[in-house]
């Protein structure tokens, strides 16, 4: 049904693109080099400070500056963005407005889903782009957090032949090219060649691994109203991942060594993600003001997660920490030959008219996916003790004794966007998204199995005024949704495989943005409220059900200066999170686990006159305190961190060089980072310490 939809969408645009006239303008072709897209927004055609809408754009130089591998390393860019489990050699998690990113659903890569359960390169992504808050009108189902979606580099209209050398912690090396340019008849076609290769050897104990990245990007300019662009990315990665650490009984013991991996048995194994990953877009001018296109992209990943887990004190009978004296209960998982796959196809129509007075800027899309995850039975066995210094050695056991899920998703989506200018002040933004999706789950050993489907609306509408001369002032209304399924396990639930109502998250947003050549700038304050349910807390001869709400809110502020020598640029976040609502009364008033009140972002930037093509970097990262436990009895002290870095700018032998020294953690601080609760149980992880990073780019 989703095929044939989607089928009839793409025969009706085709058959609107075949009766164009030969007079019609030609479509804009972006460059690599071109100014970053929020195509995150929904509203990609219109400038950021244009949109009523908090989001952030990180593009390709940013990237290479900052020296980012991964999602987790994005999170020094924006005050509203920060780590929720983010472990060395595993796939990351973020955390925005408080809300943690589901992994399967709040992901986009060139505009379609994508599951973020695997590692992710950035050596051939143009930007990052992290839209904050409800995403019920660019998303079917989704956190309510916000979302992120990667956009790869594209062909350049120059010719571009650039090779980038780094060595970092304890030697490990990165060697990358990446090419660009455009041949043919008129230069129709553009090619963007990207190849990538580090030995992972950071500074923490037990971690050393390899990845590699190959990615080719083309397009065909068929004719002026008509482009084709297609791209394909394979990635590997092979790399144990950190365990870690927790609270040792009721107390919070001092920073451990950073160095230190409690993954370190002899039998432990590297975590291994593989990815190919491919698009295929086609765009089409219709005339001056319409134009269409149709995109479908297929997603394919093989994962074997491994890992020596350190999970609770049978001791003590206490599974959400380690034992008091700092040893543990540790299993040997393995999950291997994980399968999944995701594919789907869009279709959209854009374009503008008028009624009278007032000019419309209108969006409709049709989207359909499906997702197809195949595992195997895995092992998660008991093999002995322990200890939090890391000497305990113990025994394998990889008998595959534990049944995996199976899962089969479907969805299809119809939007609405109308984007209304009443007059050069006022503007009204409405959008509206059906998403119908199906989804089915089973035991690897063919048991509780589950299948259920549901339709829901989630509308978003926002009001602006553009002063004249001056900001734009908006007020923004939104709502998202996320579908539950109380588990079929009736050993634990009365109403095991049942669907839960469908309920949303809801949003409201006053805020306000402007700037000018110097200048940019921004604040919002906003609250989410977001049911909860209680299918993860409850223990036996339980009924899963809704379970009260989460209700963050909190105001957001950011600023960028340009001038003369200096590059400024900062950010706050302010947030009020609390649980309400709830049966057990002792969470009502309580805030999240993981989610600091208040949250710096600084970064400068100071070209050295005396020097031409010496710039100085700094950055400075401040997250204040946050829970540990649910009643806030422990708490994670607040931290600081600085980067520094030295870039210099010069030619060799006619070659352009950049060169980049950088300290990541200058005064090698000691901190707990983040303290997240996965499968119920506590986990500290610490800061990197102290890391140097040298770089060299040549563009011949």
């Amino acid at each position: 049904m989703l095929t044939q939809a989607c089928a009839a969408a793409l025969a009706c645009l085709a058959s609107m693109a075949t009766a164009q006239t030969a007079s019609l303008p030609a479509v804009t072709v972006q460059s690599g080099n071109q100014p970053p897209q929020g195509d995150v927004t929904g509203f990609g055609d219109q400038p950021l400070n244009e949109l009523p809408i908090s989001a952030v754009v990180i593009d390709a130089a940013a990237l290479q500056a900052s020296g980012a591998r991964r999602l987790a390393d994005l999170t020094s860019f924006d005050a509203s963005v920060t780590d929720a489990y983010n472990s060395p050699g595993y796939w990351d998690y973020l955390s925005i407005r408080g809300f943690t990113l589901d992994n399967r659903f709040n992901y986009r890569r060139e505009g379609l889903p994508i599951s973020a359960e695997t590692s992710i390169p950035l050596d051939n992504k143009e930007r990052v782009e992290i839209l904050k808050g409800t995403s019920g009108i660019q998303a079917g189902t989704s956190a309510p957090g916000g979302l992120v979606n990667y956009v790869v580099k594209r062909p350049t209209e120059k010719d571009l032949r650039s090779a980038t050398v780094e060595v970092s912690g304890r030697g490990g090396v990165l060697g990358a090219i990446d090419l660009g340019g455009r041949f043919g008849v008129d230069r129709q076609f553009g090619y963007r060649f990207n190849v990538a290769h580090e030995t992972l050897r950071p500074r923490i104990d037990d971690l050393k691994g390899e990845r590699s990245l190959v990615a080719l990007a083309a397009d065909w300019r068929v004719g002026r109203d008509t482009l084709v662009e297609a791209e394909l990315e394979w990635s590997h990665k092979s790399q144990p991942s950190q365990a870690g650490y927790s609270l040792l009984g009721n107390r919070l013991a001092p920073v451990p060594s950073p160095h230190l991996n409690l993954n370190n048995q002899p039998w432990s194994q590297p975590s291994v993600f593989g990815a190919l990953t491919g698009t295929l877009r086609i765009e089409q001018a219709l005339n001056a003001d319409w134009r269409w296109s149709a995109q479908v992209g297929q997603q394919r990943l093989k994962t074997d997660d491994r890992l020596a887990y350190a999970f609770g004190c049978g001791a003590e009978d206490d599974y959400t920490r380690y034992c008091s004296d700092g040893s543990y209960d540790m299993y040997d998982f393995r999950s291997e030959n994980e399968r999944r796959r995701l594919t789907a196809a869009q279709v959209k129509l854009k374009g503008k008219f008028t009624t009278g007075s007032i000019a419309h800027d209108v969006s409709v899309g049709l989207l359909s996916s499906r997702v197809r995850n195949r595992f195997q039975d895995q092992a998660y066995n008991y093999v002995g003790t322990g200890n939090v210094d890391g000497s305990a050695v113990t025994s394998p056991d990889p008998a595959l004794t534990d049944f995996n899920t199976n899962r089969d998703e479907r969805s299809l989506e119809l939007s609405l966007q109308d984007t209304i200018r009443w007059s050069p002040q006022w503007t009204t933004w409405l959008g509206l998204r059906h998403t119908h999706l199906d989804r089915e789950s089973v035991r690897t050993d063919g048991s509780r199995p589950t299948a259920y489907d549901a339709s829901v609306n989630t509308p978003w509408l926002a009001l602006g005024y553009q002063l004249q001369g001056g900001p734009l002032l908006y007020a923004s209304y939104g709502q998202g949704t996320e579908s539950y399924l109380v588990p079929n396990k009736t050993s634990q639930y009365l109403n095991p495989g049942v669907a839960l109502p469908i309920r949303k998250s809801r949003q409201q947003e006053v805020g306000a943005k402007g700037g000018d050549a110097s200048w940019s700038w921004q604040v919002a304050w906003f609250r989410i409220v977001r049911p909860m349910t209680n299918i993860d807390s409850c223990g036996d001869g339980c009924t899963g059900a809704y379970d009260g709400e989460a209700v963050h809110q909190g105001l957001e502020g950011t600023l960028g200066w340009r001038g003369g020598p200096w590059r400024l640029d900062g950010g706050a976040t302010v947030l009020d999170a609390k649980r309400r609502g709830s049966a057990n009364a002792s969470l009502n008033g309580t805030r999240p686990v993981n989610v600091p009140k208040l949250v710096l972002r600084g970064r400068a930037s100071y070209a050295v006159a005396s020097v031409p093509g010496l710039a100085l970097d700094g950055a400075v990262v401040h997250e204040g305190r946050r829970s540990v436990l649910p009643d806030a009895s422990i708490e994670l002290p607040s931290w600081t961190r600085v980067d520094v870095a030295l870039r210099y700018a010069t030619r060799l032998g006619g070659t352009a060089t950049r060169w980049t020294l950088g300290v990541e953690n200058l005064f090698d601080r000691r901190y707990y980072k983040e303290s997240p609760t996965q499968f119920g149980h506590v986990y500290l992880f610490t800061g990197a310490p102290r890391t140097l990073r040298l770089a060299m780019q040549a563009d011949f």
